[in-house]
């Protein structure tokens, strides 16, 4: 049981992470969108996509966890 909470809060410091490096990319792109470089939006669009994902994924993985622990 103590794995399957330790699994589970190194999950949830992942997506913290993972949010906190989404939010340094928006504003970084945001800062070179405004300074006129447009060619920087696609890219981190499609970081920021994957970021999102990783977050999907890492949520799934702590619910299927939580579910196994609780058994």
């Amino acid at each position: 049981m103590r794995r399957g909470l330790t699994a589970i809060d190194a999950a949830m410091l992942l997506v913290i992470v993972i949010l906190i490096v989404q939010m340094w990319l928006l504003t970084a792109t945001l800062e070179s969108y405004l300074a006129g470089q447009a060619g920087v939006a696609l890219p981190a669009a499609l970081i920021s996509g994957i970021l999102s994902t990783a977050c999907v994924a890492l949520y799934l993985f702590i619910r299927k966890v939580d579910r196994t622990v609780r058994k």
